[in-house]
This record gives C-alpha cells, structure tokens and sequence, in this order.
C-alpha cells in the first residue's frame, strides 16, 4: 500500500475545514499524516477550542506561521519538507472530497512511472451560480486526460494547467525537480508541472477523483485574482511566453453564453460579458504590473502581502539574498557560510 501524506494550509479555516479532515479520514486509502500549514494560530485555536479535534484525529500535525511569513510557493515547500510519504496530497481547506475514493483515484494515475503529479476534477457547490457551475465544467470536464511535451503544440498553456486545490504529487520527482518557487503571488502549482513536463514528466487529470469547490466572486474579486494571474505570468517569462490564455477565455465566454442561450439563462449573458471583462482587465493589469504605480498596484492585487516590502524581491523566482526573513533554517546557514566565504 502506497504511503500517503496530506498538506493543507489554513487561514481563518471553518466548519468546512472540519468536514473535508472528516472526509480524509475515511477515505478507502487512509493518509498516513495531515500536515496543516496554518496562518495566524488564534483563527485555528478558535474554530477548534472546546473540541477534542487533536484528539480525535492523531494523524493531524499543525505547524503556525504568521500572516507575513505565508507565500504560496515557500509555505507548501516548507511542508514538503516536513512529508515523508512515497506521494503527496495537496488540497485547499475548503475542498471537500466529493466520496471516499479521492485518494484511491488519484493513485491510480501513478502507474505510470513518468506521471509527477495528478490532479482532480472540482465540481460547484450547491450555492454556485450557473455560471460558476459552467466554468467549472469547462475548465474541470468529465474525461480524464494526461499531458506531456507532446502536447503543447495542441493544448497550449492548458498542458501546464494543474490545481493544488487538490494535487498529489510523486514525492521523488517533486525533489527532483526542486520544488515550488519559494517565492510566488500565485500559481505555483502552474509553474511546478510546467518544469515537471518540460523535464520529460506527465500531468495526469483524474475526473473520478472528486472534490466539491468553487465560488461566487463579485466582479472586483474576479478583477483581483486576474490581477495576480497575470503577474504570475509576467514574473516567469520563461514558462508563460509565448503561450496566450487569451484564445482559452474567448473559447469559455463563447460556450458559456452559448450554454446560458439553451439553457433559458439569457438574462444572464450581461453579466457573463462584464464579469469577463474584469477578468480581462485584471488579468492584462497583471501582466504589465511594472509600470504601473505602487499604491495602484496595492488596490489592484488580492494578496497584499505578498508586496510589503518596499524593497520587493527583484527575482521573483527567489528569496531576497540580502535578508534573513522568510528563509528556512538550511538557507540561512547557506548565505552565513557565503558571507565567511566571501571575508
């Protein structure tokens, strides 16, 4: 039997939290240990305080950061780090597995000694809108697939697309290849499986394997979130070059107004061609983020810290060489033995 390990960060988790830890542990292939990469301990400590949750399930390890010190890339690799089973599960705290075959399912893309990470299908929520529904249908459909290099002449920027709303990667390959960038306003699932095909390694999508997620954003929300895709792009040249999202968008606006016409939605399609255009926007903001104003900047972006410093990380691929913050303990003994080096 496979060992299995789950990494799951947290901000302000819920009650939903609770049902997707409940979910795991039944599941036909039961994780080894939970890891949960927590921001801010006094949000944790107040959804479980009362409860005997620690007690309930012993599998469950909780390491706290602060808000400042969280970054999508560097906090999952830090957890990473802290896994030791033969494959990985990443998910998102409000991710429910949809039945008790999730982790069984995206096993079953392991057989293939090549396949570096795998991927679920996300189905909306009971409250989702019709448009978020279809969204998630089109970007998540019913036939599973792998991609390899074979496939970028066909498929485009969709050969990397990859969620770690729910991902588990082959623990091997991910040290292989060196990891997350440690240092990213977002996607950094995207960047990891660009690297894993182009160094020869599949992305396998398992539409048996399930988990319920989506949302109901507002307008400025989509705008936001847009925002960081495209400075995302803009910091990583050299994976999202030449490769356009624009034609993928055009294509989902089209079959979504398409689908609200026969489904008798078309009061709807309005709002579907102006909810675009701040996708749109946002996402073309993003892209050429470095001329635009800071304070801009700050209303435009949905992650506002990862821009705190005033001194911003140049190479957005890494950690600032010159200070010691958000550096694991083994870079920090690296940079001192450079400095006695360099004396």
């Amino acid at each position: 039997m496979s060992r299995v390990n789950v990494i799951i960060p947290t901000y302000k988790p819920d009650e939903k939290f609770l049902t997707l830890i409940d979910r795991l542990e039944k599941q036909t292939v039961k994780p080894e240990r939970i890891i949960i990469m927590n921001t801010e301990q006094k949000y944790y400590d107040r959804l479980i305080y009362g409860s005997h949750f620690q007690d309930e399930y012993k599998n469950v390890e909780v390491y706290h950061i602060s808000k400042r010190e969280f970054d999508h890339g560097r906090t999952r690799h830090m957890a990473m780090k802290k896994a030791d089973g033969e494959f990985v599960l990443l998910m998102t705290q409000d991710a429910v597995p949809a039945d008790l075959k999730l982790i069984e399912h995206l096993l079953s893309a392991f057989h293939d000694e090549k396949t570096a990470v795998a991927y679920a299908r996300q189905l909306p929520a009971k409250d989702s809108g019709v448009i978020e529904s279809y969204t998630r249908a089109f970007n998540y459909p019913e036939t599973s697939m792998v991609k390899s290099a074979e496939d970028i002449e066909k498929l485009g920027i969709k050969t990397y697309f990859c969620s770690n709303v729910c991902a588990m990667y082959r623990k091997s390959a991910y040290e292989e290849l060196g990891g997350f960038v440690r240092h990213t306003i977002f996607n950094e699932d995207m960047i990891f499986a660009a690297e894993a095909v182009k160094s020869g390694y599949k992305i396998a999508y398992k539409a048996e394997a399930q988990v319920v997620h989506s949302h109901n954003y507002t307008n400025m929300e989509q705008l936001k979130r847009n925002f960081d895709l495209g400075v995302s792009q803009a910091d990583h040249p050299e994976i999202f070059a030449g490769l356009s999202s624009g034609e993928e968008g055009v294509k989902l606006v089209r079959q979504t107004a398409d689908y609200l016409r026969k489904s008798g939605n078309r009061r709807l399609i309005g709002r579907l061609y102006f909810q675009s255009g701040c996708k749109y926007a946002g996402y073309l903001l993003g892209k050429n983020y470095k001329k635009l104003p800071k304070k801009l900047v700050g209303c435009l972006t949905s992650n506002k810290t990862f821009w705190d410093n005033d001194n911003r990380i140049k190479d957005s691929t890494r950690i600032d060489a010159t200070k010691g913050y958000g550096k694991t303990e083994e870079e920090l003994k690296m940079r001192e033995r450079q400095m006695r080096q360099q004396k």
